[in-house]
């Protein structure tokens, strides 16, 4: 369950260095802000940050950006982050409903969905994160040999997600309906979710989409 009201969290993540606080005004220019022209990396509902952290401290030539809408999570991703010396990490608290307004064409080149909301009801399919709509999202700020990495233990979601990108015309590889125990576990950076589910005995999904083209 997320944390949506810790106390001091909405103040603490508008005043820490390490949150862009104004992101729409980097658009198109992320590579300055790191002062570098790195790949720049993004996982989408980071949580509480422990991914995109043993990321960062593993892969120094890569830039990554965790966004997160709750304050109160974010501030515990904070937390985490304010422990190491990291020049390649900046968090976000943002929507991702408007990707698009923060990242520029082309601007990324991988984009990281971890065990995100299943939003279960039909009505509400929109707001999945593997939805043809947010495929278009993801179409126009990946470079194009971008892909995107999708992990979850919800089973539906997963079935949904290969079928949306059938539809919006991207490829598929890798697709595992039981990560750890699969020939692609190899490199794998677990989430505090993924760690309580193996725990659980829970299969992970994963798939990885690309495009052969932009379209």
């Amino acid at each position: 369950m997320r944390l949506r009201n810790v106390r001091g969290s909405r103040e603490s993540v508008t005043i820490d260095g390490f949150v862009i606080q104004n992101p729409a005004q980097q658009k198109g220019k992320w590579n300055e802000t790191f002062q570098n022209d790195h790949p720049i990396h993004v996982e989408i509902g980071m949580g509480k940050g422990k991914f995109v952290l043993e990321l960062a401290k593993n892969n120094p030539d890569i830039n990554y950006i965790g966004i997160e809408k709750y304050s109160s999570v974010l501030y515990r991703a904070l937390q985490k982050r304010m422990e190491v010396e990291l020049d390649n990490l900046y968090f976000i608290r943002f929507d991702a409903e408007y990707l698009n307004d923060i990242f520029d064409h082309e601007e990324i080149s991988k984009i990281y969905l971890n065990f995100s909301d299943p939003w279960p009801k039909e009505r509400h399919a929109r707001r999945r994160l593997t939805s043809k709509e947010f495929l278009k999202k993801y179409n126009l700020c990946l470079k194009k040999d971008g892909e995107i990495v999708f992990k979850t233990d919800n089973r539906a979601l997963f079935d949904f997600s290969l079928e949306e990108n059938a539809i919006a015309g991207w490829e598929l590889k890798n697709v595992t309906f039981d990560l750890h125990h699969s020939e692609f576990i190899e490199g794998n950076v677990m989430t505090e979710y993924e760690e309580k589910f193996v725990q659980e005995g829970k299969p992970i999904h994963r798939l990885i989409a690309y495009r052969n083209e932009v379209r």
